[in-house]
């Protein structure tokens, strides 16, 4: 990476920038109100934890559509669109009064969040002064920050309200809505238009097919961690808000910083492999103490480290995966991860509910460890991943594209 500021740039590099960190936020920020909607809807685990299904359903499906609208009306009419969308699911959500209707409205948020991040990294790496790397760094910041502080926010509205975080994101979104409209110049639609079906024509290669399934499976265990662990914390939401908030800057930090420089002395493969194991084992460990709420806190907080090391290395895992385009290797792959993002979180509060709380820690467990296995069938045609390889700009870019 460039050591020249990636902070001079334009005001409308900065306007998606801080739309992409409010975009980011949204991952996290209903974990502190999982347990308040429950309580005072009336609502079961497993019918809270629709609300991530519902909007990680809604993103991997929209991954297809997001290229072919893109090309077609330009990639600020995509941005616009996807943060107006945002705006007006968000405020439905937070002024909804049953289970059902917020869950319905998280999935029109999902379609507005699939619009806008899968163009935004596009957009800074081309409005944005200076190099591509320069631009790319600007991008991961963005998306460190929003992750680390969605569930702080999260959990301080929430002390206030349920309803707080979802009217706190459709009020910062209308001022990234505001900014970009009037700061981002106008950008025309592309020569080539993708088409929907081409990611799903990628998923033919088999070493493309593998590690998209493997990250459906790492990605089973990583919200069953995020949409589950706050039902037996049982804690305010600003405690839940301030644990998740560590996994966060932990999850941010080993993406950035440790991921290259293990990938480099390492490889691909084998650290990948290594940090699903672990995974695994914490989340084993979370399923034996589920009644010990200090250890579910530390284990949150540790299986970010490692689900930061995993998401980078995963990902590019993909972009190196097969003789596709990167945008269409990313749309392939984000379409089958975020399956196992939508099953978890509602298959765990229907355990919860109906067996005990230590089951969904062992069925993440076992899946992520299922991961690990399937990860290992692709050890000869992904051979050249188990080669030590430097974090490249080109790596970088591959690996941004596929985060969005």
């Amino acid at each position: 990476m460039s050591n020249s500021s990636f902070l001079k740039q334009p005001k409308s590099v900065w306007a998606v920038a801080f739309a992409c960190v409010i975009a980011f936020m949204g991952i996290g920020l209903v974990d502190p109100i999982l347990k308040p909607i429950a309580e005072q809807l009336h609502a079961s685990p497993s019918q809270v934890s629709l609300l991530f299904t519902s909007y990680m359903a809604v993103i991997g499906v929209a991954m297809l559509i997001t290229g072919a609208v893109s090309s077609r009306i330009g990639a600020k009419r995509t941005l616009l669109i996807g943060l107006a969308i945002i705006v007006v699911f968000s405020a439905l959500a937070g002024l909804s009064n049953s289970i059902g209707m917020i869950v319905a409205f998280r999935a029109g948020w999902g379609l507005g969040n699939a619009l806008f991040i899968a163009t935004a990294l596009a957009t800074i790496v081309n409005s944005a002064s200076g190099s591509v790397a320069e631009a790319i760094i600007l991008y991961e910041a963005a998306l460190g920050v929003g992750i680390a502080a969605g569930p702080l926010v999260g959990g301080e509205l929430g002390t206030i309200s349920w309803r707080g975080p979802f009217f706190g994101v459709a009020v910062l979104m209308t001022i990234a809505l505001a900014a970009t409209a009037f700061l981002l110049p106008a950008s025309p639609p592309q020569t080539r238009r993708t088409s929907i079906i081409e990611p799903l024509k990628a998923l033919r290669h088999r070493s493309l097919a593998t590690v998209a399934v493997t990250a459906l499976l790492y990605n089973f265990g990583f919200f069953t961690l995020l949409a589950f662990t706050p039902f037996p914390l049982a804690m305010s939401a600003r405690q839940i808000g301030l644990i998740f908030f560590g996994w966060g800057i932990c999850l941010a930090f080993t993406s950035v910083f440790v991921a290259p420089r293990l990938q480099a002395r390492f490889g691909t493969l084998p650290v990948a492999m290594t940090v699903l194991f672990l995974f695994a084992v914490d989340l084993a460990v979370m399923g034996v103490y589920a009644h010990h709420k200090p250890v579910l806190a530390i284990g949150v907080i540790v299986a970010g480290l490692f689900l930061g090391i995993n998401n980078t290395l995963i990902t590019e895992a993909v972009m190196g995966a097969a003789p596709v385009e990167r945008g269409t290797a990313s749309a392939a792959y984000s379409f089958v991860r975020f399956s196992g993002g939508a099953v978890a979180p509602w298959l765990a509060g229907k355990l919860g509910e109906q067996f005990n709380i230590q089951l969904p820690f062992y069925v993440g467990a076992f899946a992520v460890l299922l991961a690990v296995g399937v990860l290992a069938t692709g050890w000869k045609p992904l051979s050249h991943l188990r080669v030590p390889a430097s974090h490249s700009e080109v790596e970088a870019e591959a690996l941004t594209v596929a985060d969005a």
